[in-house]
């Protein structure tokens, strides 16, 4: 019973941030008369033992993996205070991830930190509080909030604070918006022969009490100040998420969860992914050089390095922010190049006249290599245009490789060869060979 009254203490004539399915299951709850425990448990879940450069060992409120990521997993329904509350009781307290993400943001042994998140929201005091800690923290490092389940309510508030939002395919984010339950009991106790009397000072003392309706001047307090939290949300969003999602933009999603991409393309996230995927990302830009060797050649000198990190202090920019942007940009540029590369191979090579056709392939592969600047259509027409095609000489068996199919293409890949060093000192192009 003491339980139940915790519960009801909490969630009823509260504003709320949370999903109206979990308001219905916390309503359904107190209906039916049923109480939780939670343990009381000193320790927060998931921590980490760490040592720092003279070898002391300390542990911490959250993993960290060797490469210097941070882990902060939130999971349950979220209320305000008890640091003990923990995971294991489908709770986690504000004061709890307040201080992760501050002792976070002071550790040295963390150099970036994944929001690590599964939560329908909860109470709305001091979830705002708490995405502007997420927001001191992103300033500091860089801090991926993943949608690795839900995301919604006061988890979304929260996870709006982090330079950016990554959502699994299936992850549920969004749901911008307050909700406050009111439960009126005085039917079913003139019902079971009970007439309350409260007895209070002040008009107001006993607004919104179970034991009588609403009037009508009660439900507009209420809903003033439902307002008010709605608005304190959206502020929270647009200081996180900026041109992104904007408060206007924010209010127009009615309250609306989005899964997986439908989140991106409402701007409520920001790609899609998953937890091992940004955390590996994580940790190669953690990691120096992004993991490759140092280069010896060409190397930047020591005045230049501390020249680049004056300036990078000057603009206001962390270094540990800076150079996981710069680390995350060259691993997007590359994939980028990559992807770029293939298409116009493909574009080259499936052209209509050469796929198919040994020789011309090799001499359309063989100039699109040589010649980066060409696009894969000018490859083809290239190639289409004075490279000769291939004819079997058994027309018998097309389709099939043919006796001397071998010699004919090896001969248009001579001819495809003459002409492409024709073609480089037409146009001043260095004449490579291979």
């Amino acid at each position: 019973m003491t339980s139940l009254i915790h519960i009801a203490d909490r969630v009823l004539n509260r504003p709320l941030l949370i999903t109206r399915d979990k308001a219905e299951v916390v309503l359904s709850v107190l209906a039916g008369r049923l109480g939780v425990n939670v343990p009381e448990s000193s320790r927060f879940e998931g921590g980490s033992v760490v040592e720092d450069e003279n070898g002391a060992r300390r542990a911490v409120p959250y993993r960290v993996t060797g490469d210097g990521v941070g882990i902060i997993t939130v999971t349950g329904s979220l209320v305000n205070r008890g640091a003990w509350v923990g995971a294991s009781s489908g709770l986690t307290s504000y004061e709890g991830i307040g201080f992760q993400l501050k002792s976070a943001a002071a550790d040295p042994a963390v150099r970036s930190v994944i929001l690590d998140m599964h939560s329908p929201g909860g109470e709305a005091v001091g979830a705002f509080e708490t995405a502007a800690l997420v927001r001191d923290l992103a300033a500091r490092k860089r801090t991926v909030a993943v949608v690795n389940g839900m995301a919604a309510s006061a988890m979304y508030a929260i996870a709006s604070g982090a330079n950016e939002i990554v959502t699994t395919e299936t992850g549920i984010a969004g749901s911008i918006g307050v909700v406050l339950l009111h439960a009126d009991f005085s039917r079913q106790l003139d019902r079971d022969g009970i007439t309350p009397t409260l007895i209070h000072a002040g008009a107001h003392k006993v607004d919104a009490n179970p034991f009588e309706p609403l009037t009508d001047a009660v439900r507009a307090d209420l809903q003033a100040e439902v307002d008010a939290f709605y608005g304190a949300f959206l502020g929270t969003v647009a200081k996180g998420r900026g041109s992104r999602l904007t408060a206007a933009a924010a209010r127009k999603t009615e309250a609306r969860t989005f899964i997986g991409k439908a989140a991106v393309d409402a701007g409520i996230a920001d790609r899609v992914g998953s937890f091992e995927s940004v955390l590996a990302e994580l940790s190669r830009a953690s990691t120096p050089n992004g993991g490759r060797s140092t280069p010896q050649k060409g190397s930047t000198s020591m005045s230049e390095t501390t020249g680049a990190a004056a300036a990078i202090e000057v603009a206001g920019i962390p270094k540990a922010n800076h150079d996981a942007a710069v680390a995350a940009a060259e691993i997007k540029g590359h994939a980028c190049g990559v992807a770029a590369e293939n298409k116009r191979l493909t574009t080259a090579l499936g052209a209509e006249g050469v796929k198919g056709d040994g020789g011309r392939m090799a001499a359309a592969l063989d100039l699109a290599t040589k010649s980066p600047a060409m696009t894969g259509e000018d490859v083809a027409a290239f190639v289409v245009a004075n490279v000769a095609a291939f004819k079997p000489r058994d027309e018998r068996a097309a389709g099939l490789a043919q006796p001397g199919a071998g010699k004919s293409a090896a001969a248009s890949q001579e001819a495809a060869n003459r002409i492409l060093a024709n073609y480089r000192a037409s146009t001043g192009a260095p004449a490579r060979q291979g």
